[in-house]
């Protein structure tokens, strides 16, 4: 007993390093720019609310994040749920043990889905649209990110998951948004997905070419937990519940941090507050969205359905007054 709480006093005494996956990975970018626009609740959280916390920017995307949580180089990450879920269902998969994904999921941050941009170089005169996909190198950040699982999902709804063991694309890891932008403007890949807004100043600069979109079917930011009892939990759900309630509450404070801290326009920055919805309360996660994740992410062939269950992948489920 006196050893459990020495360990809960040195965690106390510690910062929660935090990641999330930055907006830009524009290396020209200056450090400080290289924030998530759906980190904003957190800035308020630490700049209002007092959250002990290192933001730790993960600019290859939650493929990336998997790894430090597993290197124990993170206590926590935000980050896709479809990313989350594979990870997970990559861990049975290969080890029989959900174990060895090294997190398990504790909360829900946004309830919207996200838009996914499908973008293609500028001058692909080959590539007018989705349909001309198929079969084509698919660049994302890394194997197992949300970039990665999009992918089949893609697939999944245009049909192009017919046959078992059917790659719909040839894959090509490139690691950030910058990456990925060199890569379809040059000849590593064909076409990427990344989210809407974050694509967009790049759509405006002529830069690469929009060709597509697809909404995530599952609410789209979750967070995870190396260790689902640290302490420190509750006291950074709390935190981040009011920097949600102070964004909602100063959205031109909001806009305005978006678009000076942050690599966008204020007109966009206005634009993306209308599409998103955070979560009232951040602490535990519904079943049903993982039952959901999984069944479509099995489907897609990311996963085994059928060896991966809801208490696999969630430690604290979300009461459901916590819903609404």
């Amino acid at each position: 007993m006196a050893a459990q709480q020495q360990q809960q006093q040195q965690q106390q005494q510690q910062k929660l390093r935090i990641g999330y996956v930055p907006a830009c990975a524009n290396e020209r970018v200056r450090p400080a720019a290289r924030a998530e626009h759906f980190s904003t609740p957190l800035h308020f959280a630490r700049k209002h609310f007092g959250l002990r916390a290192e933001l730790v920017p993960f600019p290859s995307g939650t493929g990336h994040m998997i790894q430090a949580l597993q290197g124990a180089e993170l206590d926590v990450g935000i980050g896709l749920t479809e990313g989350w879920v594979a990870g997970i269902g990559k861990a049975i998969k290969e080890h029989g043990s959900a174990e060895k994904a090294g997190y398990k999921l504790v909360g829900t941050y946004v309830e919207t889905p996200l838009c996914w941009a499908i973008s293609t170089g500028v001058k692909r005169d080959d590539i007018a649209g989705v349909e001309a996909l198929k079969g084509k190198k698919i660049g994302v950040s890394r194997i197992g990110s949300g970039s990665y699982v999009m992918g089949f999902v893609l697939a999944d709804q245009h049909g192009w998951l017919a046959k078992a063991g059917e790659a719909p694309f040839e894959v090509v890891p490139l690691n950030t948004f910058a990456k990925l932008r060199e890569g379809v403007n040059g000849t590593d890949a064909d076409f990427f997905m990344w989210e809407h807004f974050t694509s967009k100043r790049y759509y405006d600069n002529g830069e690469i070419k929009r060709i597509g979109e697809i909404y995530t079917p599952w609410p789209s930011w979750h967070i995870v937990a190396r260790d689902p009892l640290d302490t420190r939990m509750q006291p950074m759900s709390d935190a981040i519940n009011q920097g949600i309630l102070w964004y909602t509450e100063h959205q031109d404070e909001a806009i305005e941090y978006i678009s000076t801290e942050l690599d966008y326009s204020a007109e966009d920055a206005k634009e993306w507050t209308k599409t998103v919805r955070f979560a009232g309360n951040v602490r535990g996660v519904d079943p049903a969205v993982v039952e959901k994740t999984i069944d479509i992410l099995g489907k897609a062939g990311v996963l085994d359905a059928s060896k991966c269950g809801v208490e696999d992948m969630v430690a604290i489920k979300r009461e459901e007054r916590a819903r609404k």
